[in-house]
């Protein structure tokens, strides 16, 4: 593994992410309903369920791209969109809001690549420009994860001369970067050619088996939620309606609305 990897070092079992009693409205629909869970450090979560169930806007929260309407979120005992201020829990600042989610990276479903900067350049960019890393730092870090990718021979191009799926590569490289306590994936394979999946989730499944990162998960693709997931949580209209390992959510589910899903997506 390239030796911009991130390493096993962290403590496992520590509560890194915690919803309490969250809940997200857009309009008159419900989209989260009072949600609590939790997800430890070291750990792969993945949310399986029907589209509109929820899923992407726990994504969503996570990235401060949106606000719970009620309820607190918390990353690493910090809280993500509040602040304590006088015993009191207010509405956070976005110094607060971007200080707490330097913790957090994200693969989304499209790669949104900077399209006028070569492989290389797109994963130093945020560690130099954010984190105030050192440029041969970065570079000699991106390396590292550009080869865990496997796209070493990929350094001096540009985005449009490659194929969606060495963009969403270059994309996971460019998240793991910032050096990040939690990698959220949304449904990052969604928008390749078929032929393309298979490659990504590879590249996916050795950075789950082989680092400490956590990992908050949104797919469709089943055979990886087994491979990868320490805990599955099955969701249906923005509840968590079970949750258990991959071998009996997949194997043996309590509940009926999990097994049609199941069967609809096998």
């Amino acid at each position: 593994m390239g030796g911009g990897a991130p390493g096993k070092s962290r403590a496992e079992g520590r509560e890194l992410i915690k919803f309490q009693d969250v809940t997200k409205r857009f309009g008159e629909n419900t989209v989260l309903d009072d949600l609590c869970f939790s997800v430890d450090t070291g750990k792969h979560v993945t949310l399986i369920g029907p589209s509109g169930s929820g899923k992407t806007t726990i994504l969503r929260l996570l990235m401060t791209l949106i606000k719970p309407d009620e309820g607190t979120i918390t990353v690493d005992g910090e809280y993500l969109t509040h602040e304590e201020k006088n015993g009191k829990l207010v509405p956070a600042g976005d110094a607060h809001n971007r200080a707490v989610r330097k913790k957090i990276g994200m693969v989304f479903q499209q790669f949104n690549l900077f399209p006028n900067m070569k492989v290389l350049r797109n994963v130093t960019e945020a560690p130099v420009h954010v984190l105030g890393m050192d440029k041969d730092e970065a570079a000699e870090r991106a390396r590292g994860l550009i080869e865990l990718v496997g796209l070493t021979e990929h350094l001096d191009k540009y985005p449009t001369q490659l194929s969606g799926g060495q963009q969403q590569r270059v994309a996971i490289a460019r998240a793991l970067a910032m050096r990040p306590q939690v990698l959220l994936l949304d449904e990052v394979t969604s928008a390749l050619d078929p032929e393309l999946v298979a490659g990504v989730l590879d590249v996916l499944r050795d950075i789950a088996h082989s680092t400490d990162i956590t990992m908050v998960c949104v797919t469709h693709e089943m055979s990886f939620a087994r491979d990868i997931s320490d805990r599955v949580l099955m969701f249906d209209q923005g509840k968590i309606i079970e949750s258990g390992s991959p071998d009996k959510i997949f194997n043996d589910p309590d509940n009926d609305r999990t097994r049609e899903f199941l069967s609809s997506v096998h």
